[in-house]
């Protein structure tokens, strides 16, 4: 495929993603029933559309990142409005189908220096994905690990499939059934991120029955 082909098909994918913008927005203006069967049809139309919103997103980033290395805006940034906002934004989505809450570790930073933009969508990608397995809770922590600042996303869910995590050990690419374009882009977010020798790392496992997902930044 050439490079005109393929700009071209980047130049849909682009339009694709403004027209579901436009789909969600008129979805979000759907107003509440108070009928169970109606009202979680259109909070899973909205789910979906956003889900496939993303996906393009990170299809365009991760087709860009294929012809340049993705450099990010780094700046200094508060975790805790991060987390918080993550938080809020999970909420909304889930529409007080299950509880979203943060946890904060002792020794947080006040600030911390990433690129707020991709890692936020690394994020709500996470979310999403929790919010299609979550029973009930789903848990945004922020930690230090090994010298870097760790944002995760726990779930109930009862954690990942074995074959998931041995696919994204593996580092297999993405395929229909499999680590998902999603993880992908995540793992390329972090390790985008790199300060004194040390490199951002993606982590995924089972922890206290639910699943994992966890974006270290140096």
């Amino acid at each position: 495929m050439n490079m005109e082909s393929m700009d071209l098909y980047a130049g849909l994918m682009h339009e694709l993603k403004n027209n579901l913008g436009l789909l969600a927005m008129t979805i979000d203006g759907i107003p509440v029933t108070g009928q169970p069967e109606h009202d979680h049809r259109v909070d899973e139309a909205r789910l979906l559309c956003q889900r496939v919103i993303d996906r393009l997103q990170q299809a365009l980033l991760i087709y860009k990142a294929r012809h340049q290395s993705i450099t990010p805006l780094v700046d200094a940034y508060s975790p805790r409005d991060l987390a918080e906002e993550l938080r809020d934004t999970a909420n909304s989505l889930a529409r007080g189908r299950l509880h979203v809450d943060v946890q904060f570790a002792d020794g947080v930073p006040e600030i911390w220096f990433f690129d707020r933009n991709l890692v936020e969508m690394a994020m709500i990608n996470a979310i999403h994905n929790a919010l299609g397995y979550a029973k009930n809770l789903i848990r945004i922590g922020v930690s230090l690990q090994e010298g870097m600042l760790d944002i995760s996303v726990w779930d109930d869910s009862g954690g990942y499939p074995q074959h998931v995590l041995q696919a994204f050990a593996d580092r297999q690419p993405y395929r229909a059934t499999g680590t998902g374009l999603g993880l992908q882009f995540a793992k390329l977010v972090a390790e985008a991120h790199e300060d004194r020798g040390k490199v951002g790392e993606l982590r995924l496992s089972n922890q206290d029955g639910g699943a994992l997902f966890s974006l270290r930044l140096p």
